[in-house]
């Protein structure tokens, strides 16, 4: 049975969709103790902080529960829906996790997959103007988000800080370069009236996601958005305009029109956890123009008749191809790995032979 206080649930962004899927969770028998429905707002290492609509509340998770998500390569994040439920002693546990409806997931520089958040409906893939302005990652967090059901929203900061002309080049090279349709907008983070043109996402019951850089001004946009300064920020380095990681951990925040935010650290290291097809969803260009290809298996380098090289541009042509290879990389097995560096060894051992053989003959 799971006790199901729907009006408090809605302000932290219950769902009709994720109030069916938690009542799938209805236990059978009426001998044990009702489960609560909440939502998680904060991961930490060994408690979870969750919202009932009302309070907080900071429990832990049944072993059981943390090693079947482990096992299955996920964990808990921020956004879950999960069943709390008393031990003996009346303190409360997480019980279950509510499937989510979407969940994004990227992976680190050894393919180990590590949860961002779950559950949200747009993800704000926040930039800045300055020198954090980078297309190429922006690519990237498109790959993170668009194939899980999450719709993008790129939203590029200190636009207050930079020429209006500048404005406009980058709205322009983006709409080039990003697939069609997608929302763009230039706003000062600090503004108050971001709330007004960010509206069409901040619906009763919808939640974001901030997504970027650190220094991106995630923080200070959140902030403007809530209405009060909840989220600690920071100045960025002059040469580089990195932030200083001011945010550590995600954590999810009730706005004053119904919806909910969640913002993020930035990281250092963004591997999307997509498949091949999906990254074809974000790179649509390149996939509709490789059947014109002379040959049926170009891989788009130095192959002659190559209709992709013809008509993207070498910059997102390059990305698409690394993204490509990190792919490839996840889905090998542990021999797998170790014979491709055993390889990659032998080719060097072999290049520094080769060096010494030149050196000597001279």
């Amino acid at each position: 049975m799971i006790d199901l206080n729907v009006e408090p649930l809605r302000s932290i962004g219950l769902t009709p969709a994720m109030a069916q899927a938690a009542l799938a969770f209805s236990s059978a028998s009426d001998d044990t103790p009702p489960h609560r429905l909440v939502r998680v707002t904060e991961v930490h290492r060994e408690t979870l902080v969750v919202h009932d609509g009302k309070q907080e509340t900071s429990v832990r998770a049944m072993p059981r529960l943390a090693r079947e998500l482990a096992e299955a390569g996920s964990a808990l994040a921020v956004g879950d829906w999960v069943l709390l439920a008393p031990d003996a002693h009346g303190e409360p546990w997480v019980h279950e996790r509510v499937t989510p409806l979407t969940h994004i997931a990227r992976r680190d520089a050894d393919g180990r997959r590590h949860p961002v958040v779950s559950n949200v409906d747009t993800a704000l893939l926040v930039m800045g103007l300055d020198d954090d302005y980078n297309p190429r990652r922006l690519e990237r967090f498109l790959t993170l988000v668009q194939t899980q059901g999450v719709t993008p929203v790129v939203v590029l900061t200190k636009a207050d800080a930079v020429p209006p002309e500048r404005v406009e080049q980058a709205l322009a090279e983006l709409r080039a370069r990003l697939p069609r349709g997608l929302e763009m907008l230039a706003l000062d983070g600090r503004d108050a009236s971001n709330a007004h043109r960010l509206a069409p996402w901040l619906g009763t019951g919808q939640t974001l996601v901030l997504l970027g850089s650190s220094g991106a001004g995630k923080s200070t946009l959140t902030n403007a958005l809530l209405g009060s300064a909840v989220q600690d920020t920071g100045a960025v380095r002059e040469h580089d305009s990195r932030g200083k990681h001011t945010t550590t951990s995600r954590s999810l925040h009730r706005l004053p029109g119904g919806s909910c935010v969640i913002d993020t650290p930035g990281v250092r290291t963004l591997r999307p956890d997509v498949d091949e097809a999906s990254l074809d969803v974000v790179f649509g260009d390149i996939a509709a123009l490789a059947p014109h290809c002379r040959f049926r298996d170009c891989q788009h380098g130095a192959e002659p008749g190559c209709a992709v090289r013809e008509g993207v541009p070498p910059d997102r042509l390059r990305n698409y191809q690394k993204l490509q290879r990190e792919l490839r990389r996840d889905t090998l097995t542990a021999l797998e790995r170790q014979a491709q560096l055993s390889q990659w060894k032998t080719l060097m051992r072999a290049g520094r032979q080769r060096g010494k053989q030149k050196r000597g003959g001279e």
